[in-house]
């Protein structure tokens, strides 16, 4: 069995080890060793996953800034705050963390607004919400500003 069926074999039968063993190998700068391949793989997952979290942080936004706008509910709204700050919280740390995703806000904003909207329709069919987002997309005002006030 080659070194690269090896790799292969363990990345499919234990991902931990193998994630341990490939961190050793490029400490050790074992380069001939690496399984390039699952390595590539796992590396571009990472930015995939990073953009999955931004799109879904931001969908919960804005269904939760769209409840709070337009859903005349006095008692929830503490809720619907919280979880805004929740998710500015951690939309903020994201680009914090790869401000590269910045651009990526912006080409997802219509389709999260949409995915929102979907939502907050079915919940709530007695309220009127606007069928295209009317406030600031800016991405300072989005984590900052309480739209609803």
């Amino acid at each position: 069995m080659t070194q690269t069926q090896v790799a292969v074999s363990l990345y499919e039968e234990d991902y931990l080890l193998w994630i341990e063993d490939t961190v050793n190998k490029l400490r050790s700068r074992d380069i001939e060793e690496l399984d390039f391949d699952n390595l590539i793989e796992e590396i571009e997952s990472l930015g995939r996953s990073d953009k999955r979290e931004l799109e879904s942080r931001l969908r919960e936004l804005l269904e939760y800034i769209l409840k709070r706008k337009y859903v005349n509910m006095p008692d929830c709204y503490r809720g619907w705050v919280e979880s805004i700050i929740k998710q500015r919280i951690g939309i903020r740390d994201l680009l914090k963390d790869s401000p590269s995703l910045k651009p990526y806000f912006a080409k997802v904003f219509d389709e999260a607004y949409a995915d929102a909207l979907k939502v907050v329709y079915k919940s709530y069919p007695q309220c009127e919400f606007p069928d295209t987002w009317l406030l600031s997309r800016d991405i300072e005002a989005m984590l900052n500003v309480d739209f609803w006030e």
